[in-house]
């Protein structure tokens, strides 16, 4: 299967989208589960996954989106994405909580090899010497900026290395659903939140995390300001899918897989000017600057191009007759 890539300013503006609201919900949810001290990460990702839901049901309704009613065929197009999809948000979230940011940092860096290495068997996507280079610059540069904070917690690696796997599949499986137009964008995101909704649900009650909670909730600790947090977190899970499966849409799941990365180290790097709270260390500063260059690296080789035809592998189902058409 052939497709042609989305115009260059989709391509750019659906990255920069995604960058944005990464961003965004990681403040959000920094502020919530640690300035409020809100109990529990797991809610939180139960809480987004219902906002996702409710929210494209309504659009359905009101005919602003459109995508295929529940049938017994969903399950065959959708998986394994609603499992990919759950374990990535939880260990994501987990994994935010128990690790350092240095550690967090270099680790999250593997994600984007992990997509490189999935695309080349799953899509058939050959990597090109630029862009492995540029790679190899960012997971480099990143691990030796971190390399005096490194600190070790067992249950805190293996969260971030699940939520590498995770993010990694789940880029490169919805690249190759969305060529496949069995269900579009907004059925990707509602099914994947529909599908794992109980399944999560029972997780939080298992954990206790229901209950801690609801208690949470009830108490005074419960104000105006949590509550538009807690349902700012919500809509901000919501608008990260759309985002996410949006970018993945024009761009390639490496590149999906890259923006966070990339707007993390331009971050740090401005920070460095900007606030008075950086201290240098020749490490630290070599091993950003190394991450920034091949961060810029990767975004040339990436949007140099216009147009350009990719190959993927078929996927094993059946599909629309005019899935071998390049998109328009």
């Amino acid at each position: 299967m052939t497709s042609q890539q989305s115009p260059l300013l989709l391509r750019v503006l659906s990255a920069v989208f995604y960058g944005v609201i990464s961003v965004l919900i990681v403040f959000v949810n920094k502020i919530l589960l640690t300035n409020y001290k809100f109990p529990s990460f797991l809610f939180v990702g139960v809480g987004q996954m219902m906002a996702t839901i409710v929210i494209l049901f309504l659009a359905k309704v009101f005919r602003i989106v459109q995508f295929p009613s529940l049938d017994s065929s969903i399950p065959r197009k959708i998986m394994p994405l609603p499992l990919l999809y759950f374990f990535n948000l939880i260990s994501g979230l987990g994994g935010t909580q128990m690790i350092n940011l240095p550690m967090f940092t270099v680790l999250r860096r593997f994600s984007i090899l992990m997509t490189m290495i999935l695309e080349f068997y799953i899509l058939d996507v050959k990597a090109s010497k630029a862009v492995k280079i540029s790679v190899g610059l960012m997971i480099g540069g990143s691990f030796i900026a971190a390399i005096y904070d490194l600190s070790f917690d067992a249950l805190g690696y293996t969260m971030i290395l699940v939520n590498n796997v995770c993010t990694a599949a789940l880029g490169v499986y919805t690249k190759q659903k969305l060529d496949a137009k069995d269900l579009g964008k907004y059925g990707l995101m509602f099914y994947n939140c529909l599908f794992m909704l109980l399944p999560a649900l029972c997780v939080v009650q298992y954990t206790g995390d229901l209950d801690r909670a609801y208690a949470f909730m009830l108490s005074d600790s419960m104000t105006s300001s949590v509550w538009a947090c807690f349902v700012l977190s919500c809509i901000c899970g919501f608008v990260l899918n759309y985002s996410l499966v949006l970018c993945t849409h024009h761009n390639s799941a490496l590149t999906t897989t890259c923006v966070g990365p990339i707007k993390n180290l331009f971050v740090t790097y401005v920070g460095m000017f900007s606030s008075g709270d950086y201290v240098f260390q020749w490490a630290n500063f070599t091993g950003i600057n190394i991450s920034v260059f091949g961060s810029i690296l990767y975004t040339y080789v990436t949007f140099r191009t216009k147009s350009t035809t990719i190959s993927y592998k078929p996927l094993p189902m059946t599909m629309p007759t005019d899935v071998h058409k390049p998109r328009k």
